[in-house]
């Protein structure tokens, strides 16, 4: 057995896992077939709409929310590519957002003249928005996974969280007066009514680089500090387990920066899913 993640760094390629992807051009055809309706939709609303702030107004009324998150997404990429869907989601800002960013919009005349000068469905586009389709779908496959192996390797355990899409836990349900009530986490790991590790999980798919470490790293840091020093003032053994996977970790500094962050505690621990079965054990777990 290795003794820390960075023993494994020159061997990372082997103690990752590739989630398996779709092929170029031949989702060209589901993905028109998906999202044909959307711009037809869109198509309809361009017409009737007098402005492109009237356009995003109408968008915002359309009620079924996978259709009017695929029409914002469309505007985005035609008249306020500097907008995030993130905010042109909700509803309520857009107003708010017409007012603000109006001004820096392009022009309905312009967007119509760009949209009708694309074929129906428009394959570049559907192509685009079907990226978009399966995003977050390798972290769900990633825990699904992780729960079997745990689940596995300690019967006697109670491992809970989310396995695929649902709400996080949040640590303020799990700790009495936990300093940051609304901290989010992916699994916790009891025996019998103990906490004994707190886990986050995820797939680093292309993300690596500077902008990942600094994104990603430095929070788990925090959070780590955060959730030891709550054991420690309550008397708790409770270990923090992170969950990475991907060929994201192979990228930039990645794989030194998790490792730095292992080695802040000897109750924390940063495992790919193939480390799971020799790295977390239960002397680990227990001490």
């Amino acid at each position: 057995m290795n003794s820390s993640f960075r023993d494994y760094k020159n061997d990372a390629a082997n103690w990752i896992t590739l989630a398996s992807g779709e092929f170029y051009p031949d989702i060209l055809t589901d993905a028109c077939k998906l999202y044909r309706p959307v711009l037809e939709l869109f198509g309809q609303l361009l017409k009737t709409s007098e402005s492109s702030k009237r356009l995003l107004l109408e968008i915002t009324d359309i009620p079924e929310q996978w259709m009017r998150i695929q029409l914002s997404r469309v505007f985005r990429k035609y008249v306020s590519p500097n907008t995030s869907v993130e905010m042109l989601k909700q509803k309520r800002k857009a107003q708010w957002i017409c007012d603000e960013f109006g001004k820096y919009f392009r022009s309905i005349v312009e967007v119509q003249k760009a949209f009708e000068s694309r074929p129906m469905p428009d394959e570049a586009l559907c192509a685009v928005l079907w990226e978009y389709k399966d995003r977050g779908s390798k972290d769900y496959d990633m825990t699904e996974k992780m729960f079997e192996l745990l689940r596995n390797n300690f019967p006697s355990y109670k491992i809970t969280g989310p396995e695929r899409a649902g709400r996080d836990i949040l640590l303020g349900e799990v700790f009495e007066n936990y300093i940051k009530p609304d901290r989010p986490v992916d699994f916790i790991i009891r025996k019998k009514e103990t906490v004994v590790a707190v886990g986050l999980a995820r797939y680093d798919s292309d993300r690596g680089g500077a902008q990942e470490d600094d994104r990603r790293t430095d929070g788990y840091l925090n959070a780590s500090r955060e959730i030891l020093e709550y054991a420690k003032n309550n008397g708790l053994k409770t270990k923090v387990i992170f969950v990475n996977d991907g060929p994201g970790l192979l990228l930039g500094s990645m794989w030194d920066d998790y490792s730095y962050l292992e080695e802040t505690s000897p109750n924390v621990l940063v495992v790919t899913l193939r480390m799971i079965p020799e790295r977390i054990t239960e002397e680990w777990l227990s001490k």
